[in-house]
Protein backbone atom coordinates (compact mmCIF):
# COMPACT_ATOMS: atom_id res chain seq x y z
CA UNK A 1 0.00 0.00 0.00
CA UNK A 2 1.19 3.53 -0.96
CA UNK A 3 2.63 2.85 -3.54
CA UNK A 4 2.16 3.32 -7.30
CA UNK A 5 5.52 1.14 -8.83
CA UNK A 6 3.91 -1.71 -5.89
CA UNK A 7 0.62 -1.72 -7.35
CA UNK A 8 1.99 -2.04 -10.57
CA UNK A 9 4.07 -4.42 -9.90
CA UNK A 10 1.43 -6.15 -8.13
CA UNK A 11 -1.33 -5.83 -10.97
CA UNK A 12 1.82 -8.25 -12.96
CA UNK A 13 1.84 -10.56 -10.62
CA UNK A 14 -1.59 -11.15 -10.35
CA UNK A 15 -2.30 -11.30 -13.90
CA UNK A 16 0.65 -13.89 -14.33
CA UNK A 17 -0.85 -16.26 -11.74
CA UNK A 18 -3.75 -16.11 -12.69
CA UNK A 19 -3.24 -16.66 -16.81
CA UNK A 20 -0.47 -19.01 -16.06
CA UNK A 21 -2.05 -20.98 -13.40
CA UNK A 22 -5.82 -21.51 -15.51
CA UNK A 23 -3.47 -22.40 -18.44
CA UNK A 24 -1.37 -25.28 -16.75
CA UNK A 25 -3.96 -27.05 -14.86
CA UNK A 26 -6.34 -29.59 -16.29
CA UNK A 27 -9.94 -28.21 -17.36
CA UNK A 28 -11.75 -30.00 -14.00
CA UNK A 29 -9.12 -27.98 -11.45
CA UNK A 30 -9.56 -24.79 -13.13
CA UNK A 31 -12.03 -23.11 -10.53
CA UNK A 32 -9.56 -23.90 -8.23
CA UNK A 33 -6.64 -21.18 -9.89
CA UNK A 34 -7.78 -18.60 -7.57
CA UNK A 35 -6.25 -20.79 -4.89
CA UNK A 36 -2.68 -19.89 -6.19
CA UNK A 37 -3.85 -15.93 -6.12
CA UNK A 38 -4.24 -16.07 -2.48
CA UNK A 39 -1.24 -18.28 -1.91
CA UNK A 40 1.07 -15.73 -3.41
CA UNK A 41 -0.88 -13.07 -1.06
CA UNK A 42 -0.34 -15.12 1.77
CA UNK A 43 3.60 -15.61 1.25
CA UNK A 44 4.03 -12.37 -0.08
CA UNK A 45 3.01 -10.87 3.62
CA UNK A 46 4.33 -13.48 5.25
CA UNK A 47 8.03 -11.99 3.70
CA UNK A 48 6.94 -8.50 3.54
CA UNK A 49 4.26 -7.50 6.31
CA UNK A 50 3.12 -4.23 4.20
CA UNK A 51 3.40 -5.22 0.64
CA UNK A 52 6.89 -5.87 -2.08
CA UNK A 53 7.33 -1.78 -1.73
CA UNK A 54 4.94 -0.69 1.05
CA UNK A 55 5.92 1.74 3.46
CA UNK A 56 4.45 2.56 6.95
CA UNK A 57 1.05 5.14 6.41
CA UNK A 58 2.71 8.59 6.13
CA UNK A 59 1.35 10.88 9.37
CA UNK A 60 -0.07 14.21 8.60
CA UNK A 61 1.58 16.83 11.10
CA UNK A 62 2.18 20.24 10.86
CA UNK A 63 5.90 20.38 9.61
CA UNK A 64 4.40 18.58 6.74
CA UNK A 65 1.77 20.38 6.07
CA UNK A 66 3.95 23.38 5.89
CA UNK A 67 6.55 22.16 3.97
CA UNK A 68 4.15 20.90 1.12
CA UNK A 69 2.30 24.21 1.44
CA UNK A 70 6.24 26.08 1.07
CA UNK A 71 6.66 24.11 -1.84
CA UNK A 72 3.47 24.46 -3.40
CA UNK A 73 4.46 28.62 -3.46
CA UNK A 74 7.58 28.06 -4.63
CA UNK A 75 6.62 26.58 -7.64
CA UNK A 76 3.34 28.96 -8.42
CA UNK A 77 5.58 31.86 -7.54
CA UNK A 78 6.22 33.08 -11.10
CA UNK A 79 2.26 33.16 -11.18
CA UNK A 80 1.70 35.78 -8.26
CA UNK A 81 4.97 37.70 -7.74
CA UNK A 82 6.51 40.11 -9.31
CA UNK A 83 9.28 39.61 -11.41
CA UNK A 84 11.95 41.16 -9.16
CA UNK A 85 11.12 39.10 -6.58
CA UNK A 86 11.41 35.85 -8.81
CA UNK A 87 14.62 37.01 -10.82
CA UNK A 88 16.25 38.73 -7.75
CA UNK A 89 14.86 37.26 -4.66
CA UNK A 90 13.99 34.09 -4.70
CA UNK A 91 16.66 32.81 -6.98
CA UNK A 92 19.36 34.00 -5.03
CA UNK A 93 17.01 32.28 -1.84
CA UNK A 94 17.60 29.20 -3.63
CA UNK A 95 21.50 29.19 -4.54
CA UNK A 96 22.33 30.33 -1.42
CA UNK A 97 20.25 28.11 0.30
CA UNK A 98 21.94 25.27 -1.71
CA UNK A 99 25.48 26.64 -0.67
CA UNK A 100 24.42 26.93 3.34
CA UNK A 101 22.79 23.50 2.95
CA UNK A 102 26.45 22.32 2.59
CA UNK A 103 27.17 23.76 5.44
CA UNK A 104 24.24 21.72 7.68
CA UNK A 105 24.63 18.63 6.19
CA UNK A 106 28.59 18.75 7.60
CA UNK A 107 27.26 20.13 10.71
CA UNK A 108 24.11 17.96 11.44
CA UNK A 109 25.73 14.52 10.51
CA UNK A 110 29.00 14.93 10.00
CA UNK A 111 29.48 16.90 13.46
CA UNK A 112 31.89 19.66 11.65
CA UNK A 113 31.14 23.18 11.27
CA UNK A 114 33.07 24.10 7.95
CA UNK A 115 34.28 27.91 6.89
CA UNK A 116 35.30 26.46 3.51
CA UNK A 117 31.90 26.22 1.62
CA UNK A 118 32.54 29.47 0.61
CA UNK A 119 35.83 29.16 -1.22
CA UNK A 120 34.74 25.64 -2.78
CA UNK A 121 31.31 27.60 -3.90
CA UNK A 122 34.04 30.07 -5.58
CA UNK A 123 36.65 27.54 -7.13
CA UNK A 124 33.62 26.52 -9.11
CA UNK A 125 32.79 29.88 -10.04
CA UNK A 126 36.36 30.92 -11.19
CA UNK A 127 36.68 27.59 -13.25
CA UNK A 128 33.24 28.06 -14.97
CA UNK A 129 34.09 31.71 -15.57
CA UNK A 130 37.40 30.90 -17.51
CA UNK A 131 36.44 27.79 -19.06
CA UNK A 132 33.10 29.66 -20.82
CA UNK A 133 34.64 33.28 -21.45
CA UNK A 134 35.77 33.96 -24.92
CA UNK A 135 38.09 37.24 -24.70
CA UNK A 136 35.76 39.93 -23.06
CA UNK A 137 36.81 39.70 -19.73
CA UNK A 138 39.88 39.06 -17.74
CA UNK A 139 41.03 35.25 -17.14
CA UNK A 140 41.71 31.95 -19.39
CA UNK A 141 38.80 32.78 -21.76
CA UNK A 142 38.95 29.13 -23.03
CA UNK A 143 35.61 29.66 -24.53
CA UNK A 144 33.92 26.03 -24.20
CA UNK A 145 30.63 25.24 -24.09
CA UNK A 146 28.74 26.09 -20.60
CA UNK A 147 27.39 22.73 -20.18
CA UNK A 148 31.20 21.43 -20.63
CA UNK A 149 32.05 24.46 -18.13
CA UNK A 150 29.67 23.39 -15.18
CA UNK A 151 31.27 19.55 -15.31
CA UNK A 152 34.86 21.38 -15.00
CA UNK A 153 33.88 23.44 -12.76
CA UNK A 154 32.01 21.26 -10.37
CA UNK A 155 34.37 18.12 -11.37
CA UNK A 156 37.46 20.47 -10.00
CA UNK A 157 35.58 22.24 -7.13
CA UNK A 158 34.98 18.37 -5.40
CA UNK A 159 38.70 17.54 -5.96
CA UNK A 160 39.74 20.93 -4.04
CA UNK A 161 36.92 19.64 -1.27
CA UNK A 162 38.59 16.17 -1.39
CA UNK A 163 42.11 18.01 -0.77
CA UNK A 164 40.59 19.78 2.22
CA UNK A 165 38.65 17.40 3.55
CA UNK A 166 41.79 15.32 3.38
CA UNK A 167 43.75 17.81 5.70
CA UNK A 168 41.25 18.29 7.94
CA UNK A 169 39.81 15.16 8.43
CA UNK A 170 42.03 14.51 12.34
CA UNK A 171 40.89 18.06 13.63
CA UNK A 172 37.70 19.02 15.73
CA UNK A 173 35.89 21.48 17.07
CA UNK A 174 37.61 25.18 16.97
CA UNK A 175 40.83 23.61 15.78
CA UNK A 176 38.79 21.98 12.13
CA UNK A 177 36.73 25.79 12.15
CA UNK A 178 39.82 27.56 12.32
CA UNK A 179 41.59 25.56 9.74
CA UNK A 180 38.49 25.32 7.19
CA UNK A 181 38.64 29.58 7.39
CA UNK A 182 42.27 29.34 6.43
CA UNK A 183 41.32 27.49 3.02
CA UNK A 184 38.54 30.51 2.65
CA UNK A 185 41.08 32.92 2.87
CA UNK A 186 43.82 30.94 1.16
CA UNK A 187 41.04 30.78 -2.10
CA UNK A 188 40.14 34.48 -1.78
CA UNK A 189 43.39 35.81 -1.99
CA UNK A 190 44.82 33.34 -4.95
CA UNK A 191 42.15 34.80 -7.13
CA UNK A 192 42.61 38.33 -5.16
CA UNK A 193 46.47 37.87 -6.62
CA UNK A 194 45.04 37.77 -10.38
CA UNK A 195 42.93 41.08 -10.09
CA UNK A 196 40.24 38.95 -12.25
CA UNK A 197 36.75 39.40 -12.96
CA UNK A 198 36.17 36.78 -14.78
CA UNK A 199 32.45 36.84 -16.86
CA UNK A 200 30.28 34.70 -18.16
CA UNK A 201 28.26 35.94 -20.82
CA UNK A 202 24.04 36.10 -20.41
CA UNK A 203 21.34 34.21 -22.26
CA UNK A 204 19.86 35.98 -25.08
CA UNK A 205 15.60 36.21 -24.79
CA UNK A 206 14.26 34.76 -27.99
CA UNK A 207 12.16 36.46 -29.69
CA UNK A 208 9.72 34.16 -31.58
CA UNK A 209 6.07 33.57 -31.94
CA UNK A 210 4.67 32.01 -29.03
CA UNK A 211 1.37 31.34 -27.04
CA UNK A 212 0.26 33.15 -24.14
CA UNK A 213 1.50 30.75 -21.90
CA UNK A 214 4.64 29.82 -23.30
CA UNK A 215 5.49 33.51 -22.85
CA UNK A 216 4.67 33.22 -19.26
CA UNK A 217 6.92 30.48 -18.96
CA UNK A 218 9.35 32.07 -20.39
CA UNK A 219 9.26 35.32 -18.07
CA UNK A 220 10.68 33.19 -15.33
CA UNK A 221 14.44 33.21 -15.93
CA UNK A 222 16.21 30.14 -16.65
CA UNK A 223 18.07 30.02 -13.76
CA UNK A 224 15.21 30.28 -11.39
CA UNK A 225 13.80 27.03 -13.00
CA UNK A 226 17.03 25.26 -12.48
CA UNK A 227 17.97 26.76 -9.40
CA UNK A 228 14.64 25.06 -7.93
CA UNK A 229 15.51 22.01 -9.35
CA UNK A 230 18.89 21.46 -7.99
CA UNK A 231 17.48 22.68 -4.25
CA UNK A 232 14.87 19.86 -5.13
CA UNK A 233 17.94 17.44 -5.92
CA UNK A 234 20.04 18.32 -3.12
CA UNK A 235 17.44 18.11 -0.52
CA UNK A 236 16.46 14.82 -1.74
CA UNK A 237 19.97 13.68 -2.06
CA UNK A 238 20.71 13.93 1.35
CA UNK A 239 18.19 12.97 2.71
CA UNK A 240 18.16 9.81 1.25
CA UNK A 241 22.51 9.94 2.03
CA UNK A 242 21.97 9.90 5.33
CA UNK A 243 19.66 6.73 5.42
CA UNK A 244 22.48 4.63 3.83
CA UNK A 245 24.92 2.63 5.85
CA UNK A 246 27.27 5.50 5.25
CA UNK A 247 24.92 7.93 6.62
CA UNK A 248 24.70 6.34 9.41
CA UNK A 249 28.13 5.30 10.12
CA UNK A 250 28.47 9.07 9.70
CA UNK A 251 25.99 10.36 12.23
CA UNK A 252 27.71 7.10 14.59
CA UNK A 253 31.41 9.38 13.64
CA UNK A 254 29.47 12.33 14.59
CA UNK A 255 28.42 11.23 18.42
CA UNK A 256 31.12 9.59 19.49
CA UNK A 257 34.19 8.74 16.80
CA UNK A 258 36.38 6.97 19.33
CA UNK A 259 33.96 4.32 19.59
CA UNK A 260 33.49 4.20 15.96
CA UNK A 261 37.34 3.39 15.36
CA UNK A 262 37.44 0.92 18.05
CA UNK A 263 34.49 -0.95 15.60
CA UNK A 264 36.64 -0.70 12.95
CA UNK A 265 35.03 2.42 11.14
CA UNK A 266 37.70 4.63 9.14
CA UNK A 267 37.04 7.57 10.70
CA UNK A 268 38.92 10.54 8.85
CA UNK A 269 38.40 8.36 5.55
CA UNK A 270 34.15 9.23 6.25
CA UNK A 271 34.70 12.57 7.21
CA UNK A 272 37.01 13.18 4.12
CA UNK A 273 33.49 11.65 2.08
CA UNK A 274 31.43 13.49 3.63
CA UNK A 275 33.47 17.13 3.02
CA UNK A 276 33.95 16.32 -0.61
CA UNK A 277 29.69 15.39 -0.70
CA UNK A 278 29.40 18.98 1.10
CA UNK A 279 31.73 20.39 -1.54
CA UNK A 280 29.57 18.96 -4.61
CA UNK A 281 26.79 20.72 -2.95
CA UNK A 282 28.58 23.82 -2.64
CA UNK A 283 30.15 23.86 -6.09
CA UNK A 284 26.14 23.14 -7.56
CA UNK A 285 25.58 26.61 -5.81
CA UNK A 286 28.33 28.33 -7.05
CA UNK A 287 27.65 27.49 -10.59
CA UNK A 288 24.42 29.11 -10.48
CA UNK A 289 25.33 31.98 -8.82
CA UNK A 290 27.38 32.79 -11.76
CA UNK A 291 25.12 31.91 -14.23
CA UNK A 292 22.60 34.46 -12.38
CA UNK A 293 25.27 36.96 -11.55
CA UNK A 294 26.76 36.91 -15.18
CA UNK A 295 30.28 37.38 -13.57
CA UNK A 296 32.68 36.21 -9.90
CA UNK A 297 34.95 38.28 -8.45
CA UNK A 298 36.83 37.99 -5.24
CA UNK A 299 34.70 40.15 -3.62
CA UNK A 300 32.21 37.40 -3.85
CA UNK A 301 34.09 34.89 -1.63
CA UNK A 302 35.63 37.48 0.64
CA UNK A 303 35.56 37.08 4.31
CA UNK A 304 32.27 38.73 4.66
CA UNK A 305 30.40 36.47 2.32
CA UNK A 306 32.30 33.26 4.06
CA UNK A 307 30.41 34.82 7.45
CA UNK A 308 27.14 35.56 5.53
CA UNK A 309 26.57 32.13 4.65
CA UNK A 310 27.58 31.54 7.84
CA UNK A 311 24.89 33.17 9.25
CA UNK A 312 22.69 32.12 7.05
CA UNK A 313 22.64 28.25 8.48
CA UNK A 314 22.79 29.56 12.21
CA UNK A 315 19.32 31.71 11.62
CA UNK A 316 17.65 29.20 9.86
CA UNK A 317 18.76 25.85 12.04
CA UNK A 318 22.14 24.61 12.00
CA UNK A 319 20.63 21.11 12.51
CA UNK A 320 17.62 20.89 9.72
CA UNK A 321 18.26 20.65 6.04
CA UNK A 322 15.21 22.75 5.72
CA UNK A 323 16.70 25.56 7.59
CA UNK A 324 19.27 26.45 4.76
CA UNK A 325 16.47 27.57 2.86
CA UNK A 326 14.65 29.53 5.59
CA UNK A 327 17.82 31.11 6.71
CA UNK A 328 18.63 32.16 3.17
CA UNK A 329 15.27 33.70 2.10
CA UNK A 330 15.19 35.75 6.12
CA UNK A 331 18.74 36.71 4.83
CA UNK A 332 17.63 37.98 1.36
CA UNK A 333 14.48 39.67 2.10
CA UNK A 334 16.18 41.60 5.26
CA UNK A 335 19.47 42.67 2.97
CA UNK A 336 17.35 44.23 0.20
CA UNK A 337 14.47 46.13 1.78
CA UNK A 338 16.68 47.31 4.93
CA UNK A 339 19.18 49.02 1.53
CA UNK A 340 16.08 51.08 1.09
CA UNK A 341 16.35 52.77 5.22
CA UNK A 342 18.93 55.39 5.03
CA UNK A 343 20.02 54.70 8.40
CA UNK A 344 20.21 51.45 7.88
CA UNK A 345 21.65 50.89 4.58
CA UNK A 346 25.38 51.11 5.34
CA UNK A 347 24.56 49.33 8.41
CA UNK A 348 23.39 46.18 6.85
CA UNK A 349 25.74 43.89 8.85
CA UNK A 350 25.08 45.57 12.46
CA UNK A 351 21.35 44.75 11.82
CA UNK A 352 21.24 41.16 10.79
CA UNK A 353 24.24 40.55 13.64
CA UNK A 354 22.15 42.03 16.08
CA UNK A 355 18.95 40.07 14.48
CA UNK A 356 21.32 37.05 14.33
CA UNK A 357 21.84 37.28 18.31
CA UNK A 358 18.05 37.46 19.18
CA UNK A 359 17.67 34.43 17.34
CA UNK A 360 19.90 32.58 19.00
CA UNK A 361 19.90 33.27 22.22
CA UNK A 362 15.58 32.49 21.76
CA UNK A 363 16.07 29.38 19.58
CA UNK A 364 19.61 27.95 19.55
CA UNK A 365 18.05 25.52 16.66
CA UNK A 366 17.29 28.92 14.72
CA UNK A 367 13.72 29.62 12.47
CA UNK A 368 13.52 26.17 12.16
CA UNK A 369 13.74 25.26 15.93
CA UNK A 370 11.29 28.11 16.89
CA UNK A 371 8.68 26.75 14.44
CA UNK A 372 9.08 23.44 16.45
CA UNK A 373 8.94 24.97 19.87
CA UNK A 374 5.58 26.31 18.65
CA UNK A 375 4.02 23.00 16.96
CA UNK A 376 5.05 21.73 20.43
CA UNK A 377 3.13 24.25 22.54
CA UNK A 378 0.27 24.31 20.73
CA UNK A 379 0.46 20.44 19.83
CA UNK A 380 0.43 19.55 24.00
CA UNK A 381 3.77 17.98 23.98
CA UNK A 382 6.27 18.21 26.53
CA UNK A 383 9.85 17.95 26.86
CA UNK A 384 10.63 14.39 27.46
CA UNK A 385 13.95 13.48 29.59
CA UNK A 386 16.67 13.86 26.71
CA UNK A 387 16.13 17.47 26.63
CA UNK A 388 16.57 18.12 30.50
CA UNK A 389 19.57 17.79 32.53
CA UNK A 390 21.11 14.20 32.74
CA UNK A 391 21.67 14.86 36.14
CA UNK A 392 18.42 15.60 37.22
CA UNK A 393 17.05 12.26 35.24
CA UNK A 394 19.01 9.82 36.41
CA UNK A 395 19.42 11.37 40.16
CA UNK A 396 15.73 10.94 40.66
CA UNK A 397 15.84 7.82 42.96
CA UNK A 398 18.74 8.52 44.52
CA UNK A 399 16.97 12.20 45.48
CA UNK A 400 14.12 10.73 46.56
CA UNK A 401 16.03 7.97 48.81
CA UNK A 402 18.31 10.80 50.22
CA UNK A 403 15.20 12.76 51.36
CA UNK A 404 13.34 10.32 53.74
CA UNK A 405 14.09 8.90 57.32
CA UNK A 406 17.10 7.49 58.21
CA UNK A 407 14.93 4.37 58.82
CA UNK A 408 13.19 3.86 55.14
CA UNK A 409 16.92 4.58 53.72
CA UNK A 410 18.16 1.21 56.48
CA UNK A 411 14.80 -0.55 55.73
CA UNK A 412 15.61 -0.80 51.53
CA UNK A 413 19.39 -1.36 52.60
CA UNK A 414 17.85 -4.51 54.70
CA UNK A 415 15.48 -6.24 52.46
CA UNK A 416 18.62 -5.52 49.52
CA UNK A 417 20.10 -7.62 52.00
CA UNK A 418 17.78 -10.26 52.94
CA UNK A 419 16.96 -11.17 49.35
CA UNK A 420 20.71 -11.36 48.56
CA UNK A 421 20.86 -13.67 51.74
CA UNK A 422 17.34 -15.93 50.46
CA UNK A 423 19.38 -16.86 47.07
CA UNK A 424 19.77 -20.68 45.94
CA UNK A 425 22.77 -22.03 47.84
CA UNK A 426 25.65 -23.95 46.40
CA UNK A 427 28.25 -26.51 47.66
CA UNK A 428 30.81 -24.57 45.87
CA UNK A 429 30.22 -21.35 46.75
CA UNK A 430 33.22 -19.39 47.81
CA UNK A 431 33.74 -18.84 51.44
CA UNK A 432 32.98 -15.24 51.01
CA UNK A 433 29.61 -15.64 49.77
CA UNK A 434 28.87 -17.91 53.23
CA UNK A 435 27.48 -16.37 56.03
CA UNK A 436 24.52 -14.59 57.13
CA UNK A 437 21.55 -15.69 58.98
CA UNK A 438 21.48 -18.98 57.50
CA UNK A 439 24.32 -20.44 57.53
CA UNK A 440 24.91 -19.01 61.68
Amino acid sequence: MGSLGGAAIGALLLGLTTNFSGAYLPSNYTYYSIIFTFVLVAVVLAVRPLGLFGRPALRITADRVVAALALLLAVLAPFYLSTYWVGQLLTQMRFLGIAAASLIFLSAYGGMVSLAQVSIYGIAGFVLGNATTNGNTKGLNLGWSPWWGIVVGIAFAVGMALLFGALANRSVGIYFLMITLTYSVIANLFFRTGDGRFGLRRHQRHSDDRTDRQRRRASVPAVLRRAGRSAARVRATSATLVRTPFGLTLQGVRDDPVRMASLGYNVPLHRTIAFAFAGFIAAIGGVLFVWWNGHIDPASIDLGATIDLLVIAVVGGLYRLEGAWVGALFFVVINNYSQRISFIGPRFHTLIGAIFLVIVLVSPGGLVGLWERVVNLFSGRRRGPLDRNAGRVGAGRAQRLKGGSPERRHGFVRRRFARFQERPRFEDEPPWLKGGPRNG
